[in-house]
């Protein structure tokens, strides 16, 4: 499967719906997923349970689906939950654990990509995570190696001493100014950056009169809008949403095309985001 999606299925927060919503989403088009094996806010095993039934009831085939999931450490855990690995153990041997637990979970033998959900306490437990990920990837088990909820540089420059970070997943939204350090940083080193809080999180962008003008000349909504300019500027979205219609909206943002007559209302857009 492509290394980079444009638009990836987000699961968290969805529970016991998580199958149905996976399933719903995949029907509409989505071909991309994340999760991750953390309880406290995954169903991976439900991830899981639906590309199962997508393959056997609807022809979806492992190699054409998009698989990434999480190493989450403790301190992101729920301890009242079932851990995928005995907090006791060393990281490489948590690591291992969890990365089990996901294939089972997920039904597969590989990944598509496999994130840090976080650094760790220390920079020196971070980069013993990294090699472990680094020698899933050797082994094959994992295609694409990265880590989420980076925002700083400095971390990235040191994981990139062991072996070059592939994925960045992040917060880009308004409330954290777009991330801007860390996604020049990915565009300028050829890192795909995952996008994730960018609709909930943005609603003055949403409602700002450059969005909705040029959403209303194009005859879309103002997240497809926000979508399709992420788009085209190194961000790979996760939605999230839990409404077919949203999904359709959201596959259909990667067709827009903003035409010369309207790229003076799009440069205004990004100059609030890059200003």
């Amino acid at each position: 499967m492509n290394l980079a999606p444009k638009l990836i299925y987000g699961t968290a927060w969805k529970g016991e719906r998580t199958a149905h919503l996976v399933i719903s989403a995949f029907l509409q088009g989505f071909r991309a997923v994340d999760t991750a094996c953390q309880p406290k806010h995954y169903r991976e095993d439900l991830v899981g349970e639906a590309l199962e039934i997508l393959q056997d009831k609807h022809d979806v085939k492992r190699e054409d689906v998009y698989i990434q999931t999480k190493f989450t450490p403790f301190d992101g855990q729920d301890p009242t939950k079932p851990l995928p690995y005995n907090p006791r153990d060393s990281i490489p041997v948590q690591i291992k654990s969890s990365l089990s637990k996901s294939l089972i979970n997920l039904h597969t033998s590989y990944l598509d990509a496999y994130l840090l959900h976080s650094p760790l306490q220390t920079l020196p437990l971070t980069l013993e995570a990294w090699r472990t990920l680094m020698a899933a990837q050797d082994e094959g088990t994992v295609r694409a190696i990265g880590i989420s909820n980076v925002y700083d540089v400095g971390v990235l420059k040191a994981l990139e001493k062991e072996r070059k970070v592939q994925i960045v997943q992040n917060r880009w939204f308004e409330g954290n100014a777009w991330d801007k350090e860390v996604w020049a940083y990915c565009k300028a080193n050829g890192i795909v950056y995952q996008s994730f809080w960018t609709l909930t999180g943005s609603p003055a962008l949403l409602t700002h009169s450059h969005t909705t003008s040029l959403a209303d000349k194009l005859d879309v909504t103002a997240a497809q809008v926000l979508f399709k300019l992420a788009q085209l500027n190194n961000v790979v979205p996760l939605s999230g949403t839990t409404s077919e219609l949203h999904m359709q909206h959201d596959l259909a943002a990667e067709r827009i095309v903003f035409k010369e007559e309207v790229l003076d209302d799009y440069k205004r857009i990004t100059d609030l985001i890059w200003r």
